[in-house]
């Protein structure tokens, strides 16, 4: 049935499980404590093995886990007889109901030695989370299958960690929906914020108001029936679901049905452009408060959560200012704004989900200190704004920096800190201290233009600086880089995501670019006088920090439809997870993406996860073959481009709309490609010891495999409509591996380039970071590097 045996190296990811604060072990998130043994060693398992629970059995706890260790080994288990000694044994304290609430107890401890693996937890959710740490830890290795001896003590940071899925942009199946739900209970997340309502759609059937199906929702929606049956399955795996009924705007839908609703006169015609729209609920009809009673009252019978989502957010209040009995209405009511005209409803609201038992949440907008304490406010517009909801005494979750609808790194979501964070004196001069300010604007494809100023400092430790983007708190920038008198770059985490200013400072005038996840924006501007006045970020305190119960990531879905679900969601999501569950020192970034490799591989065997098979399907799809191998090696060195561009690329364009077709390459790509993380780490490595011999072979082998698979992508690209706009792309990458080559090598031998080669390869470079067919070449920026160790050599 089972036997040990000194551990194995297949079974870890590193040569040490404790490099702190987090390991090697192939677990995420990172466990609370972790200890291993001083004489490392496995449990061994074997297809017989049997799995004991005692106390509270959350719907055959043993049987799911048997099943899930079938998928992971390939082996088809023996049944299991009463009479077999178990080799798992779960022991649970307490009985609880089965709906996991707010302040559910998710404690575990998880002990794996000789005798076999032993969980222990205070109730079901707790033991829940253990088995998928204890699932994460089997490991095929290259003589069998086991488990490491460890002893883990575990507790998440933050109760409340979520994950928003928009079901009214884009329809979501039930089977997709429960598949994410997997994917959550694997991730340790456990709140699905669902959204059923939007302009775009009505995605749940009413029987008090039947036409918001019937004429608002395309035949798309859920039954009650079917809500109920995902809140099931949910519970089963400690999840909380919270559904959201978007009020009083992003209302477009309702006015289709019911336009007497409306603070304008209809009629109204289903919404299919996005964006923030001007249909808004009316806040002085009492038909509005029935509507939403209604509302409350069909969702309270079918989701148990304590916690309903009004929505609030992005109000256009065109249609309130041009009513005149809205006007009329609010002077009597003394309320000298839009503002307080939306906390007039919010009031109202809150006091029918009072009625109903349960507590509203909402996002930024609906913060008014007229409504009570007990309202729990999502933050899409920031930590400052999430600092300021905990400073006032209201509880608070951030959803900034989560957004997995758009395709940043990783690592952004994974610095993205719950607390608010100080400047720590970075921005405080001394005698000894030289200074210089730089006012820019960054001009967008849509809206206006980004300004602000930065300001970097030379101090006796070196640089440090601070950027201003107006209308925003002060944030300190990293990694200052001087690359010549006149060139410097940092970084800087904004809410547009990871911001890399490559700028250049001439007679007083500002020049360059700013790196915008992987897409450049120009920018212009000059210098300042006067080192600039700034706004300090909002940072609660100890006590106050209390508030903030943890966060949700989001999927918001207007670049976002089923067959590439998975695709945008996962593996990043565990980083996420990570975040929101481990101690707030787990940061290092190395550390992450060496688990979330294996936690990639993991969560498509063990949980099911698809981002692997949406991609193939999709390469197959613009392929017209099952023979897609030259797509996957074209994906190594381009990525998506960044979201906002392709927003703003799809306004230009006339496709901004819910009838976009989602079937570019681009659609297909994971967010990051992986492969130029690693050919970056490559070239770090050849620059700072050019003999490295090993790197500079892995870059060969690299570059060689591009210009090999020219041919055959350039065949693929003139086959298929869908893949022609691709060509172009095709032939940089192709350029791309030559240079390649050549820095390689003049890197290796210490060679240099003269200033006139050096011009031309970075002006390939420069037309290679173009965005095409909304991708962009991440393999231009190692390139970079090397092209400037020639220069420095």
């Amino acid at each position: 049935m089972l036997r040990s045996s000194l551990f194995t190296a297949g079974l870890l990811l590193g040569a040490s499980a404790f490099a702190a604060p987090a390991g090697d072990l192939p677990l995420m998130p990172w466990p609370a404590k972790v200890e291993r043994p001083a004489a490392q060693g496995a449990l061994i398992l074997s297809n017989d093995l049997a799995v004991s629970v005692t106390g509270d059995d959350p719907g055959d706890i043993a049987g799911r886990l048997r099943e899930r260790l079938a998928l992971q080994t390939g082996w088809t288990l023996r049944p299991q007889a009463a009479s077999d000694k178990a080799i798992i044994r779960i022991n649970i304290a307490r009985k609880v109901k089965p709906q996991p609430l707010p302040d559910s107890d998710e404690s575990y401890r998880l002990v794996v030695d000789a005798s076999g693996v032993n969980i222990t937890a205070n109730t079901r959710f707790g033991a829940l989370r253990a088995i998928e740490t204890l699932l994460q830890l089997v490991q095929n290795g290259a003589k069998n299958t086991a488990v490491p001896w460890v002893t883990i003590d575990d507790a998440p940071r933050f109760p409340w960690r979520g994950l928003l899925l928009d079901s009214a942009r884009h329809f979501i199946p039930l089977e997709d929906i429960k598949r994410q739900i997997d994917g959550m209970a694997a991730a340790k997340l456990n709140v699905l914020h669902w959204h059923l309502t939007d302009d775009q759609g009505w995605r749940f059937s009413s029987t008090r108001y039947p036409k918001l199906t019937q004429l608002a929702s395309d035949g798309l929606y859920y039954t009650p029936e079917q809500m109920r049956e995902v809140v099931r399955y949910a519970s089963e795996r400690g999840i909380r679901v919270v559904p959201e009924i978007d009020m009083p705007g992003h209302a477009s839908a309702i006015g289709v049905a019911y336009p007497e609703l409306m603070s304008a006169p209809g009629p109204y015609e289903m919404e299919r452009h996005w964006g923030v729209l001007k249909p808004v609920l009316d806040p002085t009809k009492e038909a509005t408060y029935a509507f939403a009673e209604a509302m409350v009252s069909e969702l309270a019978a079918i989701f148990p959560d304590p916690y309903l989502h009004i929505g609030g957010d992005e109000v256009d209040d065109t249609q309130w200012k041009n009513n005149p009995a809205i006007q009329q209405f609010m002077r009597q009511h003394k309320l000298t704004d839009s503002h307080a005209l939306q906390a007039f409803f919010n009031r109202r609201l809150e006091l029918i989900l009072e009625k109903h038992h349960r507590q509203m949440v909402g996002w930024d907008e609906i913060y008014h200190p007229d409504l009570p304490k007990s309202i729990l406010i999502q933050s899409w517009q920031g930590q400052d704004a999430l600092g300021e909801v905990a400073k006032q005494g209201y509880k608070g979750i951030l959803s900034t920096g989560f957004y997995l609808d758009q395709p940043q790194s990783t690592a952004y979501h994974y610095r993205n800190e719950i607390v608010p964070q100080g400047l720590n004196g970075v921005d405080k001069l001394t005698d000894n201290d030289s200074a210089q300010s730089w006012r820019f604007s960054m001009p967008r494809l849509k809206g206006k233009p980004v300004e602000g100023s930065f300001t970097l400092i030379k101090g006796e430790s070196g640089w440090r600086g601070f950027i201003d983007f107006s209308g925003k708190s002060r944030r300190a920038v990293q990694k200052i880089e001087w690359r010549d008198d006149s060139q410097v770059t940092f970084t800087v985490d904004t809410w547009m995501g990871e911001t890399r200013p490559v700028v250049t400072v001439d007679n007083d005038k500002l020049g360059g670019y700013f790196l915008v996840g992987n897409v450049r924006y120009p920018i212009t501007g000059e210098r300042l006088e006067a080192v600039p006045a700034g706004v300090a970020p909002v940072v609660p305190d100890a006590e106050q920090q209390q508030n903030l119960l943890g966060g949700e990531a989001a999927l918001w879905a207007e670049n976002v439809a089923a067959p590439v679900l998975d695709i945008r969601l996962w593996p990043r999501a565990f980083a996420v997870a990570e975040r929101l569950w481990s101690a707030k020192e787990v940061t290092d970034i190395d550390n992450m993406y060496s688990r979330l490799q294996a936690i990639d591989s993991w969560s498509t065997v063990s949980v099911g996860l698809q981002q692997h098979s949406q991609q193939q399907r999709q390469f197959t799809r613009l392929a017209n073959s099952a023979d897609t191998l030259a797509l996957q090696i074209l994906a190594q060195a381009i990525e998506p481009a960044q979201y906002y561009t392709r927003q703003h690329l799809k306004f230009q364009a006339g496709n901004y709309h819910q009838f976009e077709p989602l079937n570019r390459y681009a659609d297909a790509l994971s967010a990051e490609s992986m492969t130029v993380r690693q050919m970056d780490k490559w070239v770090d490595r050849l620059i700072s010891d050019a003999e490295d011999s090993e790197s500079a072979d892995a870059l060969r082998h690299l570059f060689n495999r591009w210009q090999s698979n020219t041919s055959d992508a350039l065949a693929l690209s003139e086959n298929s409509y869908q893949l022609h706009a691709l060509g172009p792309v095709i032939q940089e990458v192709d350029k791309l591996a030559v240079i390649g080559l050549r820095l390689t090598d003049l890197v290796a031998r210490q060679g240099t380039l003269d200033d006139q080669e050096i011009a031309a390869i970075q002006a390939t470079l420069d037309n290679a970071a173009k965005v095409q067919d909304e991708v962009v070449i991440a393999a231009v920026y190692p390139l970079e590097k090397l092209l400037r160790a020639t220069r420095n050599l």
